[in-house]
């Protein structure tokens, strides 16, 4: 029969141990979380808002409160711990092991036991392994250097999509009372044509045709007014609230215009200068070159595995052992120098070398890519800004003439001089013209937004309306760069 026996000094030693442990899981002795931002100062559920909410506050609740930001956070703060666990290793291990037990035997005419109780503890040390551990250390670096850059890239992208749902929002609510007034403008020119149906001046063709128009602007109404309950939803769903939490939004400043100091002269002189700045700036980017030196470190770590270790190793033990009347104590101590050679592995290191050094250059080219990639989002945002420029400032032009034909059009049928086909054209001409307007000043914010992203200074400066994109000079405020951990 067997039976475990620990004595109360070993069980208080064992105690200890165990309330000890959880103390230094919970700390960050290393400070590796030093360069891991959180979302906010103190992360909390969202609320809705009592008041109309500035672009500026719909930004700063996304921010807080999407729970992408708060998923970037955490694997940042996942690469932070590995970070510690590289740098673990170049401090000594102590390990302790406590163990008793009781025995017990019986024959015919004798009865025997014994009692024994055992205690080490070993400290362990490894003093060489050919740069191994510096080679783990720098890799679980630059991915955190990489974690830290997707941060950024997070943040950016739900910058973006505040800035994208904020607009969206204020283009649907303006397309639904550009609606509701093409409706009330239909409805004016049903009441013009039946009025003139029933003094037998126009024809039945004239009032069906001007019912057709009402009720088709009436449905048209219908459905900006479910997109506009869309656009809601998907603002409320940016800023961490549930779909069905309408939020308010507070009037825009100044109706838009496209002013010179959007897109300076000099911009497109300047393409290939904005351009590397911009590679320079890019989170994306320096995610990437993060993750190349990562791979650069993984060869050397891969390499270091099939090279000497050396390690050291000390620690005194205890042993205390009963038999019967009679008692023995035992104390001893040890000191090991071990050094340990790989001499063959059947080349699995051989391949661990090869795939470490096909992953660099994988890396590389995704690197390339991005960097492709990012001359041609400059590119093409700096032309949709040109167009959506140029386009705002023609959508006033149209919206105005157009306005103007539907007032003079339907004056000259209530007057009974022209007919409904030329109202109903003028009418559609004009809300469209409405819609044009929205969806140009719409496009002109975004567009704004998107060269901003592209030139990496995405960040509040872009709320100002005389914002000029520098690329050569501006540095993001919201968004600074982080040192290396």
């Amino acid at each position: 029969m067997t039976s475990v026996f620990i004595n109360r000094r070993f069980a208080l030693l064992l105690l200890c141990l165990v309330w000890v442990a959880p103390l230094h899981a919970a700390s960050d002795p290393f400070n590796v979380e030093a360069g891991v931002v959180a979302p906010c100062p103190q992360p909390a559920a969202a609320v809705v808002p009592d008041s109309p909410l500035e672009l500026a506050e719909v930004i700063d609740l996304a921010l807080c409160h999407n729970p992408q930001t708060r998923a970037a956070w955490a694997s940042a703060k996942v690469d932070a711990s590995l970070v510690g666990v590289a740098r673990a290793a170049y401090l000594p291990e102590i390990d302790a092991s406590l163990s008793g037990s009781r025995r017990y035997s019986h024959s015919d005419d004798e009865r025997d036991w014994s009692r024994s109780r055992t205690g080490n503890l070993t400290l362990s040390y490894l003093l060489f392994d050919f740069g191994g551990r510096a080679a783990r250390l720098e890799n679980s670096r630059q991915l955190l250097n990489a974690a830290i850059a997707h941060q950024d890239v997070t943040r950016q992208a739900v910058f973006l999509e505040a800035v994208q749902a904020f607009y969206q929002a204020h283009a649907t609510a303006a397309a639904v009372d550009a609606a509701l007034a093409a409706e009330t403008a239909a409805e004016q020119s049903f009441k013009a044509a039946e009025a003139r149906y029933r003094a037998g001046v126009a024809t039945p063709a004239d009032r069906l045709q001007a019912q057709t128009a009402y009720s088709q602007s009436s449905l048209n109404r219908i459905r900006i007014q479910g997109s506009f309950k869309n656009a809601q939803g998907t603002l409320a769903n940016v800023i961490g609230l549930d779909a069905q939490r309408p939020v308010a939004l507070a009037p825009l400043a100044a109706p838009l215009v496209a002013t010179s100091n959007a897109i300076p002269q000099q911009f497109e002189a300047n393409l290939e200068q904005a351009i590397d700045a911009a590679k320079r700036r890019r989170p994306d980017l320096a995610a990437a070159l993060a993750r190349y030196k990562a791979a650069e470190a993984a060869i050397d770590s891969a390499r270091s595995e099939g090279l000497p270790r050396l390690n050291f190793s000390a620690g005194p033990a205890y042993t205390a052992t009963h038999l019967g009347d009679d008692r023995t104590r035992n104390r001893s101590g040890s000191l090991n120098l071990t050094l340990n050679i790989p001499l063959f592995s059947g080349f699995a290191n051989t391949y661990q070398i090869r795939a470490a050094q096909a992953r660099l250059e994988e890396s590389d080219a995704a690197r390339e890519k991005l960097a492709l990639q990012v001359s041609l989002e400059v590119w093409q945002t700096w032309q949709d800004l040109r167009t959506a420029s140029q386009s705002l400032a023609t959508a006033a032009n149209l919206l105005a003439s157009a306005g103007a034909s539907a007032r003079v059009t339907l004056g000259r049928y209530q007057s009974g001089v022209g007919n409904i086909l030329d109202v109903l054209n003028a009418q559609s001409a004009l809300a469209d013209a409405h819609m044009q307007q929205i969806q140009a000043a719409y496009d002109w914010h975004i567009a704004r937004a998107l060269l901003a992203r592209a030139l990496g200074v995405l960040d509040k400066d872009l709320l100002d309306e005389n914002f000029a994109f520098a690329p050569a000079t501006h540095t993001p405020a919201a968004l600074p760069s982080r040192n290396t951990p």
